[in-house]
């Protein structure tokens, strides 16, 4: 069985995770400012490069079924660079989703033995959600 080593490289990978996620969040609620947008994207993706290696974030970006992902994350990106935000990051969006939505089952599992948001999930609304793609989880 495999262990999860949680070292200091792997420690700063998920901070500068976060804090990609908070300056993303803060960028589109301070109405598209391509600043904190920008900024955001950068330490995303250097904070999962630092927490899963490089080795395994090229072989996981480069994977031939995560082109189309890719692609249009890198160019959503560069045109929220160029100045159109707006545009760029629906296109960044959509390659977030196409790229990380292997994920979704194990991130429904981990929802589910979270205290507060496991009673929520069991609502029999929510639960049909999560039930869908359950028997799909993929090992990380």
């Amino acid at each position: 069985m495999l262990s999860f080593e949680m070292n200091d490289r792997k420690k700063i990978g998920l901070g500068l995770t976060g804090f990609g996620i908070f300056f993303s969040f803060l960028g589109v609620i301070f109405f598209f400012d391509k600043g904190l947008l920008a900024m955001g994207n950068i330490l995303f993706v250097s904070g999962v490069s630092l927490t899963i290696g490089l080795k395994s974030t090229m072989q996981f970006f480069m994977k031939r079924s995560n082109f189309k992902g890719t692609i249009s994350f890198g160019i959503g990106f560069l045109i929220l660079m160029v100045g159109w935000p707006i545009l760029g990051m629906i296109i960044e969006a959509y390659g977030f989703i196409v790229l990380f939505s292997g994920f979704w089952p194990t991130v429904s599992v981990f929802i589910q033995k979270i205290p507060v948001l496991g009673w929520l999930v069991q609502l029999p609304f929510i639960r049909s959600l999560f039930d869908r793609n359950r028997g799909k989880r993929m090992p990380v």
